[in-house]
C-alpha cells in the first residue's frame, strides 16, 4: 500500500474521495441498496471531476498492489472510458507525452512539437497513445468506441491543439485504428468512423449507396424538378478536404493511401483540374486535391489505375451511368465549390461538347502524369491510348456497315477526341519519356505501316505514326541492330513506298527518315561505342532512379518517400551492380538526421542490408556522425546513429571483425571515456549560462521569480518538490559540462561496446577488450556522481558482456588468446562487491551483485572440461591445475613423448 500512500500525498482530495467513493459503490460485502446509492455517488464524482486531474489520480490508483482486484477493476474501467470525454482524447495523449520514459532528459525549449503540458511528442510516447486510443474497451462495442472518439479526432486534425498534435493525431489513427484490418477495411468500424464522413462529404454518392441518402425528403415536401439543391456545403467540403490531406500524408502506408483515395479519386481530379479557378478557390479546394491525386499518381502510376482518370477526364461529380444520386460540383454564389443535385433536365446527352474544357484537362493530366509518374509509367500510357487511337481511326476509315446508338456514337467521339488530345499534349510537353518501351512502340509502328500497305490509312495515322518514328530513330540510345530484322524490313520498305507516293508531308518526312535510318549507326564512330547494359541493369537503374526520385524529393508526402527506401531495400537484397554505395550511406546518413519517426526504423535497416556486403564504409559512415568531431549535431541524433550502430553488428554477428571492429571499439573507447573535449559546445554553454542569469536577475528585479516559487508550491507537496528537485539534477547532469561529453553519449557508447564485446569477442580484438574492461572498472571506482548512475549501470554490463563472451567461447571450443586470469578476476569481485554495498543507485547495486555471482559461476565452471572438450574425449581426461594423464604414456615437460623402457625376456 506504500504507493497508494504516496498517491495521496500528492493529490490527498481527490485521490481519497475517489477510494471512499468505489468502495461504498464497489464493496462485495455491502447491501445491495447501500451500494447502489454508493454507485449514484461514485458516477457523479467522476462525472464532476475535471477529466486532466481524473486521469492521474485513477492512473496511480490502478497500479499493481494499490488496491484490491475487487477495487481495481472499476476504477480501470473508468479510466478506459475516459477518451469518451469531450476532451479525453487529447488528456490521454497529452497525458502518455508527459509520463513516458522517453521524455527524460528532453531539452527545455523543445517547443516545436509539444503539448499544452508541456511534454515533448516521441515516436515511443506515441506508439503508447497509439495501443491505448485504438484498443476498444471490454463490454464495448467498437463502432460504439470509435464514433465516441472520432469526432474529438475530427476537431484535432483541424489545428485544435496545434499543427503537431494534429500530425499525431493523424497518425494514431492511420496506424493504429485503419492500419488494421477488422478496424480500417472499408465497411469496418474503423473505416465507418474516421474515413466514411469524409469520402462521402466529397463523393455524396457513397452515402446513398448505404441507404441514407442526402437528398431523402419528407413525403409532405414538395420537390421542384429542376431545382439545384445543395447536398454539401462549401465549408463541409473544404474541411473534408483538409483532414483527408492530413492523414494520407501524416502515414507512410501506400496501402492506406489506395485504400482511402480510390472511393473519391474522380471527384478529386474533379476539383484538381478546375478550369480557371481564382485564388481563393485554389488555396481552399483545387490545392489539396491536387496533392492528393498527384500522390496517387506517383504512387499507382500504372495503366490499370489510370484508365478511369482517361475515360472520366471531364467527371464533374457523379458519372451519369453510376446508379443512385446524380450530383455534381458547383461554383456557388460565396466564391466556394459545393455540390448540388443534378436537376431531372440535366443528363449526358444534353452535355455540350465543351472542346476548351477538353483540351485544359488533358493538359492539366499530362503535366501530373509527367511531372510524377516514372518513364515507363507515361509511355505504357501513351501506347495504351496510341493504340485505342489507332482502332478508332481504322474502324472510322473501315467502309462495313455499323449500328449504333446516337448516344454511343457521341460517347465514342468525345473519348476519340479526348484521346487524341492527350496523345498530342504527351508529345509536345514530353517526348523523351514516350519510347521506354522501345520494343512495344517499334512492333505498334511496324504493325500500322503493315496495314497501311494492305489498305491505306488515313494521314493523320500516318503523320503520327512517322512522328513517333522519329522520336525512336533520334533517340540517343538508338542502334539500328537493336531493331528486329523483320521489324527493321518492314520499316524500310513502307518508308521507301510512301516517300515515293504522294502523299504530301507524309512522303516527305518519310523520305527523311530513310537517310536518317540509314545512316543513324555511321554518325556514331565505333570508338565511341561502350558495351550495352544488360536488361537487369537497365531495369535496376530505372528503379535506383525512382527511389532516389521519391527519396530526395522536397515535397514528396511520408507514403512517397516510404516507397522509395522499399525500392532501395529491394536493390540491395538483389546486390544489385548499379548502385552506388557511397551515395546511398551518405543519402541515408542525412535522413536519419532529419528526425522523422516513419523514416529512422527503415533508415537503420537499409543501413543493416549495406553492412551485409560493405561492412566498412556503412560502419564508418555511422562512426563519423557518431562521434560528430564539428559538433554539428544534437546528442539525440548521435544516439540514433549510436542505434544504428548497435543493429548493425548484431547483424554481422561473427563478421563482425577487421578494420570495421577495430575502428568502431576505439570510437565507443574515445566517447566512453573521460577526456572527451568539445570547445564548440562548451562556448555556447557559456553563452547560455550568461543569457539565463541575465535573465534570472530581470525576473529576480521584477518579482516574477518569487511568484512562480509560490504558484509551484501551492500545487506539489513538499515530498514532491524534493523528488523534482534530485530528477532535475540528475537530467542536467547528464548534459555536457565545461565541454566534457554527454553523459547519455558515453552511457550508449559503452552499451554499444558490451553488445560488440559479446557478438564478436575475437573481431575485437584482446587490446580493446582489455582497455573496455578497465575503462568500465574505472568508471565506477571515479565517478560515484548521482547524475552519473547510467553510466555506471553500462559499465557494469560490460564487464558482465566480458564474462558472458568468455563463457560463449570456452563452451564453442575457441581459442581466443587472452582471458581473466584468477588475480584480473578476484580484483573486479572485490570492486564490483564495494559498489554493490555502496553505491547510491539501487539498479548499479543490483547488477553488480548479479555480476559477482556470474564471475564466481565463471571461476568455478573454468575448472571443468567445456562442452566441446568433454564430447571430444569420452571418460577421464585432464583437469585444470592437475597433471594427470589417463592415457598412461610418458611425456616431457613440453607434452611429447618420452622413450620408455621395458623389459624383455
Amino acid at each position: 500500500m506504500a504507493d497508494l500512500t504516496d498517491t495521496q500525498q500528492s493529490q490527498p482530495k481527490i485521490t481519497q474521495d475517489i477510494v471512499d467513493a468505489a468502495k461504498k459503490a464497489f464493496d462485495p460485502s455491502a447491501a445491495a441498496e447501500s451500494r447502489q446509492d454508493g454507485l449514484r455517488e461514485y458516477n457523479e464524482l467522476i462525472e464532476r471531476t475535471q477529466t486532466w486531474i481524473l486521469i492521474h489520480a485513477l492512473n496511480a490508483l490502478i497500479k499493481p498492489n494499490v488496491l484490491p482486484p475487487w477495487l481495481r477493476e472499476p476504477l480501470m474501467r473508468s479510466l478506459t472510458h475516459l477518451p469518451l470525454r469531450s476532451d479525453g482524447v487529447r488528456a490521454t495523449m497529452e497525458f502518455v507525452f508527459a509520463v513516458h520514459p522517453s521524455n527524460t532528459g528532453k531539452p527545455a525549449d523543445d517547443s516545436g512539437s509539444r503539448g499544452k503540458q508541456g511534454a515533448a511528442i516521441t515516436h515511443e510516447a506515441v506508439a503508447v497513445a497509439t495501443k491505448l486510443l485504438s484498443s476498444v474497451p471490454a463490454l464495448m462495442n467498437a463502432q460504439e468506441w470509435f464514433d465516441g472518439i472520432a469526432g474529438q479526432f475530427m476537431a484535432l486534425f483541424d489545428g485544435e491543439a496545434g499543427p503537431d498534435v494534429a500530425k499525431t493525431a493523424a497518425q494514431i489513427v492511420g496506424f493504429g485504428i485503419l492500419g488494421k484490418k477488422q478496424f480500417g477495411a472499408p465497411g469496418a468500424p474503423g473505416w465507418n468512423a474516421f474515413v466514411q464522413p469524409l469520402v462521402e462529404a466529397i463523393n455524396p454518392s457513397l452515402k446513398s449507396s448505404r441507404g441514407d441518402s442526402f437528398g431523402s425528403h419528407d413525403d409532405d415536401e414538395v420537390v421542384e424538378l429542376g431545382r439545384e439543391k445543395v447536398l454539401v456545403a462549401a465549408a463541409d467540403l473544404e474541411r473534408s478536404l483538409k483532414r483527408l490531406q492530413l492523414l494520407i500524408m501524416s502515414n507512410p502506408s501506400p496501402g492506406l493511401c489506395k485504400r482511402v483515395l480510390k472511393p473519391v479519386q474522380l471527384q478529386l481530379w474533379a476539383l484538381a483540374s478546375w478550369m480557371n479557378p481564382s485564388q481563393e478557390t485554389e488555396k481552399r479546394f483545387c490545392k489539396p486535391a491536387r496533392i492528393l491525386v498527384q500522390t496517387h499518381f506517383r504512387l499507382f502510376g500504372d495503366v490499370n489505375n489510370l484508365i478511369p482518370f482517361i475515360r472520366n477526364i471531364q467527371c464533374k461529380g457523379s458519372l451519369y451511368d453510376s446508379d443512385g444520386l446524380q450530383w455534381r460540383y458547383h461554383h456557388g454564389s460565396e466564391g466556394g465549390i459545393e455540390s448540388i443535385r443534378r436537376p431531372f433536365a440535366e443528363g449526358k446527352q444534353n452535355e455540350e461538347l465543351n472542346w476548351g474544357e477538353i483540351e485544359s484537362k488533358s493538359t492539366t493530366l499530362v503535366e501530373f502524369l509527367s511531372s510524377v509518374c516514372t518513364t515507363e509509367e507515361v509511355s505504357s500510357v501513351f501506347l495504351y491510348l496510341l493504340r485505342r487511337w489507332i482502332q478508332s481511326a481504322s474502324k472510322q476509315s473501315s467502309s462495313a456497315i455499323k449500328l449504333v446508338t446516337h448516344d454511343e456514337e457521341a460517347d465514342s467521339a468525345i473519348q476519340d477526341l479526348v484521346d487524341v488530345t492527350l496523345l498530342q499534349k504527351s508529345m509536345d510537353k514530353a517526348p523523351e519519356k514516350l519510347i521506354s518501351h522501345f520494343d512495344q512502340l517499334l512492333e505498334l509502328i511496324s504493325h500500322v505501316l503493315r496495314a497501311d500497305g494492305q489498305a491505306p490509312l488515313g494521314d493523320d495515322i500516318i503523320g503520327v505514326v512517322l512522328s513517333l518514328l522519329n522520336l525512336v530513330i533520334t533517340a540517343p540510345t538508338f542502334r539500328k541492330s537493336d531493331i528486329n530484322p523483320t521489324e527493321l524490313k518492314v520499316v524500310e520498305d513502307a518508308l521507301a513506298r510512301i516517300g515515293n507516293a504522294d502523299r504530301g508531308e507524309a512522303s516527305t518526312t518519310a523520305g527523311n527518315l530513310t537517310m536518317l535510318l540509314k545512316y543513324r549507326d555511321d554518325v556514331e564512330k565505333p570508338d565511341d561505342k561502350t558495351a550495352a547494359p544488360t536488361a537487369r541493369q537497365i531495369e535496376d537503374r530505372k528503379t535506383y532512379d525512382l527511389a532516389m526520385n521519391y527519396i530526395t524529393g522536397g515535397d514528396n508526402p511520408p507514403p512517397v518517400v516510404s516507397e522509395g527506401l522499399n525500392l532501395l531495400s529491394n536493390l540491395i537484397v538483389a546486390e544489385s551492380s548499379i548502385l552506388d554505395i557511397s551515395a546511398v550511406t551518405v543519402l541515408m546518413a542525412n535522413l536519419l538526421r532529419e528526425n522523422e519517426d516513419y523514416i529512422n526504423l527503415r533508415v537503420i535497416k537499409i543501413f543493416t542490408l549495406l553492412a551485409n556486403k560493405h561492412p566498412k564504409a556503412t560502419m564508418q559512415e555511422l562512426l563519423d556522425h557518431y562521434l560528430d568531431a564539428q559538433e554539428r549535431s544534437s546528442t539525440d541524433t548521435r544516439l540514433r546513429f549510436g542505434e544504428a550502430i548497435l543493429q548493425v553488428i548484431e547483424r554481422l554477428g561473427e563478421t563482425f571483425t577487421g578494420e570495421a571492429a577495430q575502428n568502431a571499439g576505439e570510437s565507443m573507447l574515445s566517447i566512453a571515456g573521460r577526456r572527451g573535449y568539445r570547445p564548440k559546445t562548451m562556448a555556447k554553454q557559456a553563452r547560455e549560462e550568461r543569457l539565463n542569469e541575465l535573465k534570472r536577475k530581470k525576473a529576480e528585479a521584477s518579482g516574477d521569480a518569487d511568484q512562480d516559487i509560490e504558484m509551484a508550491d501551492e500545487e506539489e507537496t513538499p515530498e514532491q518538490l524534493a523528488n523534482n528537485e534530485i530528477l532535475a539534477q540528475i537530467v542536467q547532469g547528464w548534459e555536457s559540462k565545461r565541454g566534457s561529453e554527454d553523459i547519455r553519449m558515453r552511457t550508449s557508447a559503452l552499451s554499444i561496446f558490451g553488445n560488440a564485446i559479446e557478438t564478436n569477442i575475437i573481431g575485437m580484438g584482446p587490446t580493446i577488450v582489455s582497455a573496455g574492461v578497465d575503462l568500465s572498472i574505472n568508471v565506477l571506482a571515479m565517478e560515484p556522481e548521482l547524475e552519473k548512475g547510467i553510466l555506471r549501470r553500462a559499465a557494469i554490463l560490460v564487464i558482465l558482456s566480458f564474462v558472458k563472451a568468455l563463457d560463449k567461447a570456452k563452451e564453442s571450443g575457441q581459442k581466443l588468446g587472452f582471458g581473466l586470469t584468477n588475480q584480473s578476476r578476484e580484483d573486479i569481485q572485490r570492486t564490483l562487491s564495494y559498489i554493490a554495498a555502496t553505491d547510491n543507485d539501487g539498479l548499479v547495486q543490483q547488477h553488480a551483485r548479479d555480476v559477482v555471482e556470474s564471475l564466481e559461476n565463471w571461476g568455478m565452471a573454468s575448472l571443468l572440461p567445456s562442452q566441446a572438450e568433454a564430447s571430444a574425449v569420452p571418460g577421464l581426461t585432464r583437469l585444470a591445475g592437475l597433471h594427470v594423464n589417463p592415457e598412461g604414456t610418458l611425456v616431457d615437460a613440453s607434452g611429447r613423448p618420452r622413450p620408455r623402457i621395458e623389459e624383455v625376456e
